[in-house]
């Protein structure tokens, strides 16, 4: 089987002449698993050699079993030439990394709403995987109150920041749904809410599923000392939408001028 594929990839080579080089993409063959990595066929006498560091973050992620991958054929980066081994050292990380941010970069430039799995959570926010490459969704850009229920939920995200160079991702659940959302809402409108959490500084209403803030000094003509004693939880609230900010998926309301129910 294996000289079978080494007498495929000689022929190939001939046809093509391939002359290797670090940064090119090449095809190959996973044919023998060592201690710390696996030994590939990418031609007749030519070899590679591919670290198990070097393996994608997918693979890596779920723990599958690294005897699949042999006999598999795929492509595969050259990372640079070792002399001293004689081979090519080869990742599949690389390759999935540089296909993933150019498909980000389309999905970014089409304005796509993406449906992620939640991956982990942290202090900051969440973590997500678009394209095999890491995204963070922080938590002033979750919609959900309960957001410790999302471990392993699809949510609806659109790309806020993606920074090759940086390796930055970044990514928002509140912009995804308040863009499909956005027939529902218009400047100077007026509309109904209700009053799911109370902070010193103003009140954040829930509006069609979508957060707003109603600022402390939107609310009225005169100081407020305790605005928990004005309002209650679950409150039903009648409001003026006064600004859209569609990127942070953010909006602000008004309750000045408005008749009470």
């Amino acid at each position: 089987m294996v000289n079978k594929k080494q007498n495929e990839f000689k022929s190939i080579l001939q046809q093509y002449q391939y002359n290797l080089r670090s940064g090119d993409i090449v095809a190959g063959t996973i044919v023998y698993e060592e201690s710390h990595g696996f030994l590939v066929i990418i031609g007749d006498n030519i070899s590679g050699y591919l670290p198990k560091e070097e393996i994608r973050i997918e693979f890596i992620s779920y723990n599958l079993n690294y005897k699949k991958l042999i006999n598999s054929t795929r492509e595969f980066f050259i990372v640079k030439y070792n002399s001293s081994i004689g081979q090519y050292i080869l990742s599949i990380k690389r390759l999935t990394y540089i296909r993933g941010w150019n498909r980000i970069k389309q999905l970014q430039s089409a304005n796509i709403i993406l449906n992620l799995q939640i991956k982990h959570i942290n202090k900051g926010g969440f973590i997500a995987y678009l394209e095999g490459i890491q995204g963070f969704i922080p938590k002033s850009h979750i919609s959900v109150n309960n957001k410790y229920k999302l471990y392993n939920k699809l949510i609806s995200c659109k790309i806020l920041i993606a920074n090759e160079k940086k390796n930055q991702l970044i990514l928002s659940n509140k912009n995804a749904l308040l863009h499909l959302s956005f027939h529902k809402f218009k400047v100077g409108e007026i509309v109904y809410g209700t009053i799911i959490k109370i902070k010193n500084y103003g009140l954040f209403i829930s509006i069609y599923g979508i957060i707003a803030l109603l600022h402390i000094s939107e609310i009225g003509f005169i100081y407020i000392e305790n605005i928990d004693k004005m309002f209650n939880i679950g409150q039903l609230i009648k409001i003026k939408i006064i600004h859209i900010d569609i990127k942070q998926g953010r909006i602000s309301v008004s309750k000045r001028n408005i008749k009470n129910i």
